[in-house]
């Protein structure tokens, strides 16, 4: 009787020469080193450049000396700064809400189905995106003249007496006008792409179901987007906290309503190169910088919490 022999076990593969496995661990280093070069020069190294010159302060006699958290100290002092926090943080409480409303409504229409010329009223309403914001300011800002504006023009023809949108009372609201006129578009896209890839099953189940369209909207449109929705309120509020071209393009218009700090960027950009307050600017930029980064992340863990 013969007997099977077991096959004769496969010999292992020899193990590549130290000098080809070195090769291999730096040829993903060879595809990303672009990018973290780039990244490091113009993110990491400005950041830490403005924390260098934080702990320093320039001083007529002795030139720039070591200080170390003294600038923060002050900056946590300074009641030009905080006001003008509290300033931008009114605006964001306000103007976001409404702009991102505006936005999530102008979505589900476009995607509803049943508004005539879709592509018409998509690309109308992402068009001023498309603006620079120099010109929608200065555009914005003629027009709220009283003088020499539509405000004006059309207090002179009707004999009424229209309020003075770039007065330090209106001119906070004037900008939050001219922000949602701007960023509407950019946000529907946001939310419109969102909705775009629901599956239309689940639509057709819940008609199935008896269910209605705001029914449909509420349980499963607005919980299908709310990625969307955080990410977008997310980038509405570092753009809260950045206000900067608005305020400093219309100052020229409203120069007793728009201070020189009227929000924190413009308070530093004022400290930098009109005070020649480098170091200082830079402790305020630092500041402002962890509160926008606190309150964005606090908003993304509400936003994507389950059950929220």
């Amino acid at each position: 009787m013969t007997t099977l022999q077991p096959p004769a076990a496969a010999e292992p593969r020899p193990a590549p020469p130290p000098a080809k496995r070195d090769r291999r661990s730096w040829t993903g280093w060879g595809f990303i080193g672009p990018f973290v070069a780039v990244f490091a020069l113009v993110f990491l190294a400005p950041i830490a450049y403005s924390i260098y010159l934080s702990l320093f302060r320039d001083q007529l006699i002795g030139g720039n000396h070591f200080v170390g958290l003294d600038n923060y100290s002050q900056a946590l002092k300074d009641d030009q700064f905080w006001q003008a926090v509290a300033r931008v943080g009114l605006f964001l409480a306000i103007q976001v809400p409404i702009m991102l409303g505006i936005a999530l409504l102008v979505a589900l229409a476009l995607d509803s189905g049943r508004l005539y010329g879709k592509s018409f009223f998509r690309i109308t309403i992402f068009l001023p995106y498309a603006v620079p914001a120099v010109v929608a300011t200065l555009m914005w800002g003629f027009m709220y003249g009283t003088k020499y504006g539509l405000v004006g023009d059309i207090n002179e023809a009707f004999g009424t007496s229209l309020p003075d949108l770039l007065s330090p009372d209106w001119v906070l609201a004037s900008i939050g006008n001219i922000v949602t006129w701007e960023f509407v578009g950019y946000n529907m896209l946001i939310f419109y792409s969102a909705l775009r890839v629901i599956p239309t099953s689940l639509y057709e189940a819940a008609e199935i179901d008896g269910a209605g369209q705001w029914r449909i909207i509420s349980s499963i449109k607005l919980p299908a987007i709310r990625g969307a929705i955080v990410i977008a309120t997310i980038f509405s509020i570092i753009g809260s906290f950045q206000l900067f071209n608005e305020p400093n393009i219309l100052r020229p218009l409203a120069r007793n309503a728009i201070t020189t700090d009227y929000t924190p960027n413009f308070y530093t950009y004022s400290l930098s190169f009109n005070g020649q307050q480098h170091n200082y600017s830079a402790t305020v930029a630092i500041i402002m910088g962890v509160i926008t980064m606190i309150v964005a992340y606090a908003v993304q863990l509400r936003g994507m919490r389950k059950g929220a």
